[in-house]
């Protein structure tokens, strides 16, 4: 296929401020929203071999550094949007009698299914409703809270590849872990859809539990100002906020960005901060919970892109 017959968008030199949650990050060379999933392989089927390929969603636990990102980003938010029941027929041996099945694709934003499910008397998957972010960015790295993580409902996923080849695979081909999913083959797929088995139950019951989880997160997360999430993992049997927290550092800032003195755990945008801000306000957590506790945090937030100049000091942040 051409690129004339292409019906998604192509931007040149978007600046990716306005696609990540932390509302910073330079420009991207070019920014394709396909129209669809057919779209979306046919566009893969355009571009060069060796050019760097990025997929985002709501651009959540997402930072891209100041000078931008070279190559593409694909953004599948609002463009793979299809959720529905389907039949026991995609599933060997599927119980249907027990378990419902849902096929959502990689650009539904995650607390859509839970709503979904609840509608269809299904439950299990409460817990995303809390989650920002799209189901792509879920199943990549196995988002989870309140003790569920995404992949424990995934019976089947839907690949594609960088010469746009769907293909369908199993969790037994993946190394699942905490906040980490990688292809037991190494090989560079992106995930563009999942089937989830879910328990059949109350409906109305499951939308309480999604109330109740929604707000638990508005009393204890900063969700009046730009972040991006968590930003570390939790380490075993302990909490990164608590460890922060420990350290004295709730409230740090530089620039215009803060250690959210709601939740350790997060970094905000207080106004005007930048990537660079932010990127070195998470690497001064990490030193010094790691030179005061002896642990060391790994970073939950993936990081893209160029920086435009060197780090500022983190010494010159004031609290």
């Amino acid at each position: 296929m051409s690129a004339d017959a292409l019906r998604g968008n192509l931007e040149r030199d978007v600046a990716m401020s306005g696609h990540t949650s932390w509302r910073v990050g330079g420009p991207a060379d070019r920014v394709y929203q396909p129209a669809d999933l057919e779209d979306l392989c046919a566009f893969l089927k355009t571009v060069p071999d060796g050019e760097p390929l990025y997929f985002i969603g709501l651009g959540s636990n997402l930072l891209v550094r100041d000078g931008g990102v070279r190559g593409t980003v694909i953004h599948l938010h609002a463009a793979l949007k299809e959720l529905r029941l389907e039949d026991r027929g995609q599933i060997p041996n599927a119980d249907i009698s027990r378990f419902g099945l849902v096929y959502a694709e990689a650009g539904v934003a995650s607390p859509k299914l839970p709503r979904f499910a609840a509608d269809n008397d299904l439950y299990g998957v409460e817990f995303l409703a809390g989650i920002p972010g799209t189901l792509g960015g879920a199943l990549a790295m196995n988002a989870g809270c309140y003790g569920h993580e995404t992949w424990e409902y995934v019976t089947q996923v839907l690949t594609v590849d960088r010469r746009g080849t769907l293909r369908k695979r199993t969790p037994r081909e993946y190394r699942v872990a905490y906040r980490h999913v990688e292809s037991d083959a190494g090989l560079e797929e992106w995930f563009a859809a999942a089937w989830f088995m879910l328990p059949r139950g109350d409906g109305a019951t499951a939308r309480l539990e999604i109330k109740r989880l929604l707000e638990r997160r508005m009393a204890t997360q900063p969700l009046d100002l730009p972040n991006a999430g968590s930003v570390f993992r939790n380490p075993p049997g302990d909490h990164a906020a608590r460890l922060i927290e420990s350290c004295g550092l709730k409230g740090q800032r530089l620039g215009g960005a803060q250690v959210s003195e709601k939740h350790a755990n997060f970094i905000v945008n207080l106004g005007g901060a930048s990537a660079g801000d932010i990127e070195t306000l998470i690497e001064t957590v990490r030193d010094t919970v790691k030179a005061r506790t002896g642990v060391e945090l790994i970073r939950e937030v993936r990081i893209l892109g160029e920086c435009v100049a060197p780090a500022v000091d983190a010494r010159r942040s004031s609290t």
